[in-house]
């Protein structure tokens, strides 16, 4: 109800991912940008479901799942 009184409003809409990923994967691969900085859990691919689990349970911001 504090949010709701105070006025705040809350914005959202569909992240368009499918178009920036090509891009984004090239400047990855290449080094241009590091996303690193983005990603604070790493876990094998057959680990995805715990990767998942983690962000849901607020333990991980982003997983990063590797082959």
């Amino acid at each position: 109800m504090e949010l709701f009184w105070s006025l705040v409003h809350l914005h959202g809409g569909p992240a368009p991912v499918r178009r920036f990923l090509p891009d984004l994967m090239r400047l990855i691969g290449d080094g241009t940008i590091n996303p690193g900085k983005v990603f604070d859990l790493d876990l094998p691919l057959n680990q995805a479901a715990e990767g998942y689990q983690a962000m849901d349970g607020r333990r991980a911001v982003k997983t990063l799942l590797r082959p």
